[in-house]
């Protein structure tokens, strides 16, 4: 990590005492550790000492880089880190991010129509404000810095550019805390994923030596003895040796059909029968609780990226059954620039992608996080829309390194 070094900038706008005291808040901040909130903790204590403002907030771009999250707040609001959340665009902070441009409001907070209030932030206690991007050069957003007073404060050009400066100086260290969360967070969602795997094949594998052992084979001993009864009557009674026959055939047929359940659980047979775009066809004819629009470009592709879609598609599809609450569903397939998309849409009653990313355990029973790995084992990713009352659309995109005539 990148120690802040003395800036011009600063000496311009802090005495000598200041700014020592400043830079060496910024050095002990940036080698605080890896964690976005304690880094953010850090730098809002040390901005209101520096700008002798009464409070400051720091809100740090999500993951998904579409919302703001309070990281770290002076006390007593400490306690709301990580429950407030802004998309940007919304309020002054999501304004502020979104435009990349400081905001001043001396007083009537109110009055302004990008202020958007937050009951336990209790901003009618403060008069005056500043909101400004605090960004890593050349320009890359990381997250906006607030602070307020208390009394009516007319804040200078040199106090915001004061705050710039500090914002730039502790974003780099910033986003590198950023990157290592999201860093750790991938490998606990692989770990997690890898758990899952191995234990579905475990219990994969008792399933199919079950199915062999109790159905397939138990058949296959009934259908010895019916085939030596018969051998023993042909000679001399020929109408049993008829009826055995008759079940020795019914048993094959039993064994056949369970045999072929039991291989489609390892691998889809309609993909080898009629190709992913009528695999898909015929999975969602399989779902008659939803009336599914389909728009399937008949192409082959690999096989192991034929078998995500499809799985995919079929995890997509009962969460639909399942959860949605949806009597329309959209399944669309083609490949464009040798990129494979899948969507999978439903006019149902969505939900808050916000308050539930991807990966979050309150999305866990929707099956969202084995769709994601099922995208990233074949170089692919997913993404989810959705809003409470306008449905979801999940798309999954793969490259395809070569595509099959």
């Amino acid at each position: 990590m990148t120690t802040p070094q003395p800036s011009n900038a600063v000496r311009d706008l802090v005495d000598t005492d200041k700014e020592l005291a400043l830079l060496r808040e910024l050095i002990q901040a940036a080698s605080s550790g890896p964690g976005v909130e304690p880094l953010a903790a850090a730098a809002a204590r040390m901005i209101t000492a520096a700008t002798g403002t009464d409070v400051c907030f720091v809100h740090v771009l999500d993951d998904s880089d579409r919302s703001l999250t309070l990281a770290g707040a002076t006390p007593p609001f400490d306690a709301s880190v990580g429950q407030i959340r802004l998309p940007l665009g919304s309020g002054i902070s999501g304004w502020v991010a979104r435009h990349r441009e400081p905001v001043v409001i001396t007083d009537d907070k109110e009055a302004d129509p990008r202020y958007l209030p937050f009951e336990s932030l209790r901003g009618r206690d403060f008069t005056s404000m500043v909101s400004v991007p605090m960004e890593t050069a050349p320009g890359g957003l990381v997250g906006v810095l607030n602070v307020h007073t208390v009394a009516r404060r007319e804040f200078t050009d040199g106090d915001v550019e004061l705050l710039r400066v500090i914002g730039r100086l502790i974003a780099g260290a910033m986003h590198q805390a950023r990157l290592h969360r999201q860093l750790v967070a991938r490998e606990r969602a692989h770990e997690l994923f890898v758990e899952q795997v191995i234990e579905a094949q475990e219990i994969e594998r008792r399933r199919v030596a079950g199915d062999i052992h109790d159905g397939i084979s138990q058949r296959l001993i009934t259908l010895s003895y019916r085939l030596d009864a018969a051998a023993r009557a042909v000679g001399g009674d020929p109408a049993e040796a008829s009826r055995q026959l008759g079940e020795a055939r019914e048993l094959v047929g039993l064994t056949l059909g369970e045999a072929r359940a039991a291989i489609s659980g390892l691998r889809p047979p309609v993909l080898d029968d009629l190709g992913l775009a009528g695999g898909l066809a015929s999975l969602a004819r399989s779902i008659p609780q939803l009336d599914t629009e389909l728009e399937l470009e008949d192409v082959r592709l690999p096989e192991h990226i034929e078998i995500a879609l499809y799985r995919i598609a079929q995890e997509g599809l009962q969460n639909i059954v399942k959860h949605a609450n949806a009597s329309v569903a959209r399944l669309r397939f083609a490949l464009d620039d040798d990129i494979a998309r899948l969507e999978i849409l439903d006019n149902g009653i969505g939900f808050d992608t916000f308050e539930n990313p991807l990966g979050s355990d309150e999305m866990g029973g929707y099956g969202v996080l084995s769709m994601a790995e099922r995208a990233e084992l074949v170089g692919g990713r997913l993404n989810i829309r959705s809003r409470p009352g306008s449905g979801t659309a999940v798309t999954a995109t793969i490259p395809v390194p070569s595509v099959i005539d």
